[in-house]
């Protein structure tokens, strides 16, 4: 059984209903790979931008506990350690090896893990069997034409799927692995990523399924126009308070969210220890594909 919601909303800073939180996250970038196309992902390496899928490098398992250890030092208010990319946590293996070391390692850390649920239904029981407290998952739409427009395929099984067959799989896995895990008793938090004239107007109807399929808190993000959405518009503070609103019937909604880095160190909004614990950090620009 896991941390439960309400002590979550206290002890994890992505959980605070009504203000910022006051404690801490790691973010270990130790997943590489993904396996959905998404259209608004620009997934990079490099030191500078502030933004969901970007990390200065890329570190194993093993070298996760030592990012954790040096972290702790500097921030004693860290109390999750989380993977959150750059690309799926269950794309590759290396997210769940480290979380049993942590397990292992600091049993008092919160175990929070990100994905985009693809693989959710099939790698439940390892998730719940090492002990993750909370997980994210990114649902964009729960009708495939909607999702269609969003992401470009996806590879699964070793086959690739194209458009509304691609996003019926993935709906279709995220629905049922948000049941399953949240069955038993690990928190689940849903992200959607609000982009105006694709799924503004579907964001209600998310909020009431993922809802109804085990998840407690739900966090709309802004997109940041980029890739192949670059062409699209930002949501506008008006557009962003309008869909919360509309979720806010089904679900409790988080507001504070800080588009954090994959790599991000310390408490949302705060200090970023990061560049003292990365100190050979990469500058130059790489691009991930999604293979």
């Amino acid at each position: 059984m896991g941390i439960s919601y309400n002590e979550l909303t206290l002890r994890h800073p992505c959980f605070a209903k009504e203000k910022k939180g006051e404690t801490g996250r790691i973010h270990l970038p130790i997943s590489p790979g993904c396996n959905i196309e998404c259209k608004f992902c620009d997934r990079q390496i490099n030191d500078f931008e502030k933004r969901p899928g970007v990390t200065s490098k890329v570190i194993s398992p093993e070298e996760a506990i030592d990012v954790i250890r040096r972290s702790l030092a500097l921030c004693q208010v860290i109390t999750v350690a989380g993977i959150a990319g750059p690309g799926d946590t269950l794309a590759t293996p290396y997210a769940l090896e480290t979380f049993r070391l942590i397990k292992k390692e600091f049993p008092e850390l919160i175990k929070c893990m990100s994905t985009n649920g693809l693989l959710l239904v099939e790698k439940a029981d390892e998730i719940i069997e090492v002990g993750i407290d909370s997980l994210t998952v990114t649902v964009n739409a729960v009708n495939p034409e909607i999702e269609a427009l969003l992401n470009g395929g996806i590879t699964y099984h070793g086959k690739h799927y194209l458009g509304v067959k691609g996003a019926e799989i993935l709906i279709k896995n995220q629905l049922e692995g948000i049941k399953k895990v949240s069955s038993a008793g690990i928190t689940v938090k849903v992200n959607t990523v609000l982009v105006p004239s694709i799924n503004e107007n579907h964001i209600e109807e998310i909020a009431r399924t993922v809802h109804e399929a085990g998840a407690s808190i739900y966090n709309i993000i802004p997109l940041i126009p980029q890739h192949e959405l670059a062409d699209c518009s930002a949501p506008t503070c008006a557009q962003i308070d309008s869909t919360r609103q509309l979720a806010e019937k089904h679900i409790d909604v988080f507001r504070h969210c800080q588009r954090c880095r994959a790599d991000a160190i310390g408490v949302p909004g705060g200090e970023d220890f990061g560049e003292k614990i990365y100190l050979k950090r990469m500058l130059q620009k790489d691009t991930f594909s999604h293979g």
